[in-house]
């Protein structure tokens, strides 16, 4: 699979305020897959399996059977390949900007 796709499903899994928001819970800690049901009351425990595939396929989460329990945990490192790929060129080219406006007046 081609990077351009993986970054595309990357980008339609994070359109979704719903999933952002699973992926906020999983941030501090895994959750089981009942206590993401817990913690998201107006969605029905399908939706947040629903949810929880599009995520796991687009590689922002890992998920681990133990016994009974789904537990999912935050795959960071997507989030970061797109950050050093579309943010970071943008963050240090602001950051010169200021610079030199710090030095023009200054100067």
């Amino acid at each position: 699979m081609s990077t351009d796709d993986e970054n595309d499903r990357i980008f339609k899994a994070l359109a979704a305020s719903s999933r952002r928001a699973m992926l906020d819970v999983l941030k501090d800690r895994p959750q089981t897959t009942g206590d993401l049901c817990a913690r998201f009351p107006a969605l029905d425990r399908c939706t947040v399996m629903q949810h929880l595939k599009v995520l796991a396929a687009a590689d922002l989460i890992i998920v681990k059977r133990e016994g009974r329990e789904r537990w999912n945990y935050l795959n960071p490192l997507p989030i970061k390949h797109i950050h050093d790929r579309w943010i970071g060129p943008y963050a240090a080219q602001a950051v010169n900007l200021i610079s030199r406006l710090k030095d023009d007046l200054e100067g």
